[in-house]
């Protein structure tokens, strides 16, 4: 089998410290932002909402190879609409240069008063 060429990709040169942000995904209607609290195992976690509730968040299987967690991530969750109050869906992980950003303008004011 013949291989394919890979792609070259075009590296903009930066100056050191210069951080550039790309677009950062915001919750849309029923979407809330989280911070993973503890890790439970099994693809499920602890999870304190921006609404100061405490929920039991789960990684769908669309994402469990993808979607690598920690403890202190921030994350954008889905209530379930069964449940809600104690359940979610782990939908998207924000990167450091995205939190930093959310913390700069405000967003997190909610997880960070707990």
């Amino acid at each position: 089998m013949k291989q394919r060429p890979t792609k070259k990709k075009k590296c903009i040169p930066q100056e050191e410290g210069e951080v550039v942000i790309s677009r950062v995904r915001f919750p849309k209607k029923e979407e809330l932002f989280g911070m993973i609290e503890t890790r439970l195992g099994f693809g499920r976690m602890n999870i304190i909402c921006a609404d100061g509730k405490t929920r039991i968040g789960v990684v769908p299987g669309k994402y469990k190879r993808r979607l690598w967690l920690r403890e202190g991530d921030i994350v954008i969750i889905l209530p379930w609409e069964y449940e809600g109050d104690k359940k979610c869906n782990v939908l998207f992980k924000y990167r450091k240069s995205h939190v930093e950003f959310l913390r700069n303008n405000n967003y997190l004011k909610a997880l960070e008063s707990e």
